[in-house]
């Protein structure tokens, strides 16, 4: 076989990849030994074992303790729905979210205060080490891990008030925006950048991935008048959900 410029090791890995989407391996099927690849394509032992490296981080195929590699089980993806912010009552915007595709979504969460790190400073427009609360949440549907968040509200806002744990109080689990009128504070705006990254091994370990797989990350920032009220990251498995925004047009 010719392989051209490309690197021998992304040609059998594009090969393989091919055979994996059409069927022709099908889920739970063996992939060919390194020394059947090697023979079949010609190639080093290096270059076979480089192609099956790249499957695997691709999440195509899973290494089995003393019986081989074998093609996962490809999922079909869900979709999770963004609207940006709602002034609604009584929900959470992933509440609210998910209601509308039928999901069944739940949640834990746990808040603690701590210090500002120069990341999330610069993010929210305090100063590094200035008191912040952060929430950790994991995010489930039908009982299954879907969604990872941690989220941070300055102090400054939100301390000695009513709102100051995102989760409990009369307000508890409403979502942002209508925790922070509860305060006077109008959210007029919310942006969120998306991006991906591999996932690290304590979010793979909590949303069910296996190392090298990626994960979505939305970073989300809600504003009032300019000055930043909360910010969050927001981790998805990519192989197994899309996020799906709603997009007003005025």
């Amino acid at each position: 076989m010719t392989f051209g410029e490309q690197p021998a090791y992304l040609r059998v890995a594009s090969d393989l990849r091919q055979k994996i989407v059409s069927g022709s391996l099908p889920p739970h099927t063996r992939l060919p030994s390194q020394a059947r690849i090697r023979e079949q394509y010609g190639v080093s032992d290096t270059v076979a074992l480089e192609a099956r490296k790249v499957l695997m981080a691709e999440g195509l195929v899973e290494g089995r303790s003393g019986s081989g590699t074998y093609v996962r089980e490809r999922p079909v993806p869900r979709r999770i729905a963004r609207s940006g912010y709602r002034p609604a009552k009584g929900a959470s915007p992933f509440r609210q979210e998910q209601a509308e595709d039928g999901t069944r979504g739940t949640w834990e969460s746990g808040s603690e205060q701590e210090e500002a790190s120069p990341e999330i400073a610069k993010r929210l427009g305090i100063r590094v080490g200035d008191r912040v609360m952060r929430t950790r949440y994991v995010y489930r549907d039908a009982g299954e891990q879907m969604m990872l968040s941690n989220s941070w509200e300055p102090l400054a806002v939100t301390g000695r008030t009513p709102v100051m744990l995102p989760e409990e109080g009369p307000l508890g689990g409403c979502g942002v925006v209508e925790r922070m009128a509860a305060i006077d504070v109008v959210v007029d705006n919310v942006v969120e950048e998306v991006g991906a990254r591999p996932g690290l091994a304590e979010e793979l370990l909590a949303l069910g991935g296996v190392p090298g797989h990626v994960v979505l990350v939305i970073e989300r920032t809600y504003y009032a008048s300019g000055l930043a009220v909360e910010t969050a990251d927001v981790v998805v498995p990519a192989d197994r959900y899309r996020i799906a925004y709603h997009l007003p047009v005025k």
